[in-house]
């Protein structure tokens, strides 16, 4: 692959600048700004690499889907979105957030570690590829959408009518980084999520707070509720809540050993004495991956202003997730939920379902877990870290899992890539060597047989 490597290398101004032009382009789906520009600038850009596209209409915005090598035996997909979070808090960014400045190493801007760096990564990827040697040793499937930070809403509905597009060896997933210390992860799966908002409602307006003495107030109520659902052990409270949760295995316990976790880089990157429950090696490693959580995002009630106003609320929110892990089901944890809160008192809070994403994940034996593993090594000169699952969420198993393709999470972000908050930002160097480890994984996939 040497050769591959230094055209890379010769030619990665040129890769950065793809890179900086696309995350200029501000593709915020929460607002629906920028999003049309950008699905056609990634399609433009797959159409350059000699790929036969389209834009597949969905009820929400587009999903952008190319192809090459229309003749090989052996498929390996991309899995990349191009929308991005909002930008805000702008007051805190060092430079505008859609600027792409390159300061210090590290180029900054909204969407560059999530998720346009591995988008345009595995774009350069195959373009230096093409370039040295002629063609691609498989095909390969570009499927990138444009809703994944708003829950990926519409990525079911694409595939219930696409699936004929999808069917691939093995598929890349879009996120991936290096730990505290540096070392690159790579991530077997995802846990699921289901994420909820509850809503306690009280009088049909805010009162004076004098009211109190009468009148019920939501946040009370909210929180009473909230403190029946878990306990200070990290214990969730609700019946049936773990009944799913498939035991560990030999194998899963041979991978959590193997697995490096840096606590004490960890740690001090954040600040921290300790972690949750005091916990650490092998516990804090399960607890992390084979565990689901329930924890609460946000809490709004009343007035939060500056100085005071005493007011009794009229109503009060919090947005919770509980992140899954096989074999729990989002929709049953919803109706769990549910059953929980009437059970406890408390039939009038509602439940406002957002995310409802099952887990999913690929046994560490599999081809493409394989070569992902193996080429890492000799990209970054060090065993990477393998996560069973990622402690985080996505639509994986409806885009693969449900299809029988096996996924595996590999990328350009760092520790600090400040992704979904200002100052988001990948390493340059990071960047070139993750478009080198995607061709790596190009060419070892290409020659791997099947699973046994």
């Amino acid at each position: 692959m040497q050769d591959v490597f230094d055209f890379i290398d010769r030619n990665k101004e040129e890769y950065i600048s793809w890179l900086q032009e696309i995350c200029r382009q501000p593709s915020v789906a929460a607002q629906n700004r920028g999003m049309k520009e950008t699905a056609a600038m990634v399609e433009k850009k797959l159409k350059e690499l000699g790929a036969e596209t389209m834009q597949v209409e969905t009820s929400g915005y587009p999903v952008v889907y190319g192809v090459l090598g229309q003749e090989k035996s052996k498929t390996l997909s991309f899995y990349n979105h191009y929308d991005v979070q909002p930008e805000d808090p702008l007051e805190l960014w060092e430079s505008p957030p859609f600027a792409a400045e390159i300061r210090d190493g590290r180029i900054y801007a909204r969407g560059v570690a999530d998720n346009k760096g591995n988008l345009l990564a595995r774009l350069a990827a195959v373009h230096a590829f093409q370039k040295v040697r002629g063609s691609l040793p498989l095909q390969v499937k570009f499927v990138v959408e444009g809703e994944e930070e708003i829950g990926s809403v519409h990525l079911e509905e694409f595939v219930e009518h696409h699936r004929d597009l999808l069917q691939a060896d093995g598929c890349l997933w879009e996120f991936g980084y290096k730990n505290a210390d540096g070392r690159p992860q790579v991530s077997l799966g995802v846990k699921g999520m289901c994420y909820v908002e509850l809503r306690c409602k009280g009088a049909n307006t805010d009162l004076h707070s004098a009211n109190a003495a009468i009148i019920e107030n939501p946040a009370w109520r909210l929180i009473w509720a909230l403190s029946t659902l878990k306990t200070p052990d990290e214990k969730v409270q609700i019946e049936g809540f773990y009944d799913k949760v498939a035991a560990l295995t030999e194998a899963d316990r041979d991978v959590l050993e193997k697995m490096i976790y840096s606590e004490e880089s960890t740690l001090e990157k954040l600040g921290l004495d300790s972690f949750l429950l005091n916990l650490s090696g092998l516990p804090l490693k399960e607890k992390l991956i084979f565990q689901p959580t329930c924890t609460i995002c946000g809490i709004e009630s009343g007035y939060t202003g500056e100085g005071s106003k005493t007011v009794l609320p009229s109503e009060a929110r919090v947005k919770i997730d509980f992140r899954l892990v096989p074999d729990q089901d989002p929709h049953e944890i919803r109706n769990l939920l549910r059953k929980h809160l009437d059970k406890h008192g408390f039939s009038d809070i509602e439940i406002h379902s957002f995310t409802l994403e099952h887990p999913a994940r690929t046994e560490i034996w599999n081809p493409l877990a394989a070569s992902v593993l193996g080429t890492a090594e000799q990209i970054y000169g060090m065993e990477p870290t393998v996560m069973p699952m990622s402690p985080g969420t996505g639509p994986m198993y409806v885009l693969c899992q449900s299809l029988g393709i096996p996924a595996v999470s590999v990328g350009v972000g760092n520790f600090a890539s400040n992704n979904h908050a200002p100052n988001e930002n990948i390493l340059v160097d990071d960047y070139i060597q993750g478009i080198k480890h995607i061709a790596a994984i190009i060419e070892d996939f290409a020659k791997r047989g099947d699973a046994q």
